[in-house]
């Protein structure tokens, strides 16, 4: 089984971005994590703070995967075109946010993604990667 995560823009800063929000660990340390908790699973990691960058991998990985955990960061606000490439991809998406977008700034709560996605999963830390890694793996 091959498993995508992409992590939008600011995500490169895990662990020292507003940890009171994000936390205190960086991906890379929990990536690992995850490949332990999950040895039968072929993870592929994409982090980007652009855009265009995200929906070329979005459709780069979007027809050969089994599951996509996307992280839009800010773009999840702002992105219509986002939302078109999750519309476009036959894998399944799950929508994972680190902090509870809804419990935050208005504008906050409006997602262009969500709609696409199979699910969304937010305010649980970064135990929503693993809990979207799950669901993935058990829905095959």
């Amino acid at each position: 089984m091959k498993i995508a995560i992409i992590n939008g823009p600011n995500l490169n800063l895990l662990g020292v971005r507003e940890p009171g929000i994000y936390g205190s660990q960086g991906f890379d340390t929990y990536f690992e994590q995850l490949r332990t908790i999950f040895p039968n699973i072929t993870f592929h990691y994409y982090q980007s703070n652009v855009e265009g960058e995200l929906i070329n991998e979005l459709q780069r990985v979007g027809f050969d995967f089994d599951g996509i955990v996307l992280n839009p960061g800010g773009y999840t606000h702002t992105s219509v075109a986002i939302g078109d490439a999750i519309a476009a991809i036959t894998t399944p998406v799950i929508e994972t946010h680190i902090s509870n977008v809804h419990a935050r700034e208005e504008f906050r709560r409006l997602s262009h993604v969500s709609a696409k996605c199979k699910g969304t999963i937010c305010g649980l830390g970064l135990k929503g990667y693993e809990l979207a890694v799950r669901w993935l793996s058990e829905a095959k």
